[in-house]
C-alpha cells in the first residue's frame, strides 16, 4: 500500500506503508547506526520521534526479545529504504514488520532516505507525518500546521511510576529514571550493583531513604528544560556530595543543576559512529549517541567546572566533572547498545567513587561508635 512522509516545510516522500496502516505525528529525526534498529526503536529518548534509519538495508537480522531496552516501542514511527521481510540470523523471533505491527507502530519504506537524511541535515530536524490517506493535500496542510511534540509530560510519560528495587547486588545505587535505557540498568548490575529505580520527579530525600552509594541520572527524551522540576534533587545530592554519574540528558540536567545553560542542535548527535575526545587522556573514543540538545560550554563555571570530553565534530560539550564535588557526566552513552564499547571504563570510574564513598562512610560510622 502506498504511503506518504509530509514534512512541516512542505516537502513530500512516496514510499510503501510498512507496519500498521494507520497516521502518525513526530519530530523526523535521522539515525547513522548500521545496527541495532530493535534497541533503537525500543529507546524511551525517541519518544515522540519519527526515526530515519540512514543504513540502507534494515530488518535483515529480524528481532529478538532480549535486544529491547524497554517493553515497548517509543518511537512514534520508521522509516528505511529497504525492509528485509526474511531475515537470517539463529536469534531471530520474528521479523521487523510483524513487529511493528505488533506495538501499533506505523512506518514507511522505499524512499531515498539519503536525500531525506541531507534535507534534514540542511533544513534541521522538523516535524512530520507518515499516512496512507490518499488525500495528499489534506496531509501536506496538516503537516504544515504541526507543533512540536515537548513538554515536562514527555519524560514523565516514559519514566516509572514509582521506585523499586531489583534483585541482588552489593553496592546500593539509585537510578533516576528520566527514560532509562535497560542497558544502563543491566551495566551496573554486572558491577555488583545494587539497583533502585526511582522516577523522574523524585525528591532528594526519597533518593536518600535508599542511602545509595552512587546516583545515575539517566537518559531520556526532549528539551532538558522541560525537567527542570528535577534540579532541586540534583542540587539536594551534590550538597551531600553522593557520587553523581550523568548520562545523556542526565548530563544535561546535571550541567544545568551546576548553572549552564543548553540550546536545541539543528539535527542533533544520533548512531554509533561519533568521534568523541577524552581531554584527560588525549585518545579519541567512537561513541553511541542520542541527543538533540548540547550544554553550552561558555555558560559553564570553569572554578568549579573541568571538561573532559570534546565532540570532534562539532566540538560540543560531550563531558565534564566536578573539580570539587564526586561527580561527572557524559553526552553519549557509555553502554552502548547499539554501537561500540569503547568508552565503558566511565561505569568502572563511577565503581571507583561508589567504593571510596562507602569506605568512608563506614570509616565515619566506625568513629562515631568509638566516640560514643
Amino acid at each position: 500500500m502506498k504511503a506518504f512522509l509530509c514534512l512541516e516545510d512542505g516537502r513530500v516522500f512516496v514510499g510503501e506503508s510498512i507496519g500498521i496502516v494507520d497516521e502518525t505525528v513526530g519530530e523526523v529525526i535521522f539515525n547513522t547506526s548500521m545496527t541495532g534498529y530493535q534497541e533503537i526503536l525500543t529507546d524511551p529518548s525517541y519518544a515522540e520521534q519519527i526515526i530515519v534509519l540512514t543504513y540502507p538495508l534494515i530488518g535483515n537480522y529480524g528481532v529478538n526479545i532480549k535486544d529491547e531496552e524497554s517493553p515497548r516501542i517509543a518511537a512514534k514511527g520508521l522509516i528505511v529504504k529497504e525492509l528485509c521481510n526474511q531475515p537470517s540470523n539463529y536469534r531471530a523471533e520474528q521479523n521487523l514488520h510483524s513487529y511493528l505491527v505488533k506495538h501499533n507502530i506505523v512506518g514507511i519504506k522505499d524512499i531515498d532516505t539519503r536525500a531525506l537524511t541531507k534535507h534534514l541535515r540542511q533544513a534541521g530536524t522538523m516535524m512530520g507525518l507518515i499516512s496512507t490517506d490518499p488525500n495528499l493535500d489534506e496531509l501536506m496542510k496538516k503537516a504544515r500546521e504541526l507543533k512540536p511534540l515537548t513538554g515536562p509530560n514527555l519524560v514523565k510519560s516514559v519514566t516509572c511510576q514509582s521506585s523499586y528495587t531489583l534483585d541482588g547486588g552489593t553496592y546500593p545505587v539509585v537510578v533516576v529514571d528520566y527514560g532509562s535505557k535497560g542497558n544502563i540498568v543491566q551495566v551496573l548490575r554486572n558491577m555488583d550493583c545494587r539497583v533502585t529505580a526511582v522516577p523522574a520527579q523524585a525528591s532528594v530525600e526519597e533518593i536518600l531513604s535508599f542511602n545509595p552509594r552512587g546516583v545515575v541520572l539517566s537518559n531520556g527524551p526532549g528539551n532538558p528544560e522541560d525537567v527542570d522540576y528535577s534540579l532541586p534533587a540534583i542540587k539536594g545530592l551534590l550538597e551531600k556530595d553522593v557520587p553523581i554519574m550523568g548520562i545523556c540528558l542526565g548530563h544535561q540536567l546535571l550541567g544545568m543543576a551546576l548553572g549552564g545553560k543548553t540550546y536545541k542542535l539543528k539535527f542533533g548527535h544520533r548512531g554509533g559512529n561519533h568521534p568523541v575526545k577524552d581531554l584527560r587522556n588525549n585518545r579519541v573514543y567512537i561513541t553511541s549517541q542520542n541527543h538533540g540538545y548540547a550544554l553550552d560550554q561558555d555558560s559553564m563555571n570553569s572554578a568549579e567546572i573541568e571538561l573532559t570530553h570534546l565532540n570532534l565534530h562539532d566540538k560540543t560539550v560531550e563531558g565534564f566533572k566536578h573539580k570539587n564535588k564526586k561527580a561527572f557526566s557524559i553526552q553519549f552513552h557509555p553502554e552502548a547498545c547499539p554501537g561500540p564499547q569503547d568508552t565503558d571504563y566511565l561505569f568502572q570510574e563511577f565503581l571507583v567513587m561508589i567504593k571510596d564513598y562507602g569506605d568512608a562512610l563506614m570509616k565515619r560510622k566506625a568513629g562515631c561508635e568509638e566516640d560514643a
